[in-house]
């Protein structure tokens, strides 16, 4: 026997994005010019919203582009956006045009990393960091974020580890109230895990955050910059950010650079 999985009504879920977002009806009726009467009729199911206005609400409220698609089908409209596999030919220019900004930042590291923070490329200076690394951390997909904390990941080896797994948690936490899916809370519950309560957390040191890490008994300093395709009409590209990696002193500009 199946059973029917019933899907949530358009104005249920648009209210449950507004009240993630802490928004009263009348702060979203000003962000996106629909008036609070009709919004209020919207969220309760007396009015249908055409799906014009469903894309304006959801461009106020900041709505990633999957949930567009969902809530769009809860009003009975087609899907909006793609959502190709990343290998997807109609990816490929894209796809492409992001690995050549990895080969360019050698002889730094950078990765490109998806939602999830599971890495889909990485340039070849990355080698360097994850050496040493249990085996079964680096089968794909790798999750830099727990490649990072894990006690036979990095954790070892990165010397401010506290400072950093903050810092981590916290990227992981901003993201999960931004996109309010399960796997980011997952994600979230799991760092707190690896990070030690009673370790505490210095302040930085310089103007920037460093990830500190011991390379072969060599102490290296990184700061990092992260990018994201901010005119992404495909909700596979929405999650994808590029994590570059400078040198933060000069030891680790001359070790890299050397080779």
């Amino acid at each position: 026997m199946s059973v029917a999985i019933e899907t949530p009504p358009a104005g249920g879920l648009l209210r449950a994005w507004r009240e993630r977002r802490r928004l009263s009806q009348q702060e979203l009726s000003n962000r996106s010019r629909v008036s609070t009467r009709h919004l209020s009729r919207v969220e309760t199911g007396r009015a249908h919203p055409t799906p014009e206005m469903l894309l304006r609400l959801c461009d106020s409220l900041e709505v990633p582009l999957r949930e567009r698609n969902q809530l769009l089908l809860a009003a009975g409209y087609a899907p909006r956006y793609q959502d190709h596999q990343l290998d997807d030919a109609s990816l490929a220019v894209v796809m492409d045009g992001l690995r050549c900004l990895l080969d360019a930042h050698l002889p730094y590291p950078a990765l490109l990393l998806d939602d999830y923070w599971d890495i889909v490329d990485a340039n070849a200076a990355v080698d360097q960091l994850l050496a040493g690394c249990a085996p079964k951390l680096l089968e794909p997909p790798v999750n830099v974020v727990r490649v990072c904390l894990r006690p036979d990941g990095l954790a070892g080896r990165i010397t401010n580890r506290a400072q950093w797994g903050d810092h981590l948690l916290r990227q992981v936490s901003h993201r999960a109230d931004r996109t309010h899916d399960r796997r980011h809370y997952e994600l979230a519950a799991e760092i707190t895990g690896y990070l030690d309560k009673t370790e505490a957390t210095a302040p930085p040191a310089g103007p920037v955050i460093t990830l500190e890490i011991d390379l072969d008994g060599t102490p290296l300093r990184f700061f990092s910059t992260s990018a994201t395709l901010s005119t992404a009409t495909d909700a596979a590209l929405e999650g994808l950010h590029l994590e570059t990696f400078l040198p933060a002193d000069e030891e680790t500009r001359r070790r890299f650079n050397q080779g």
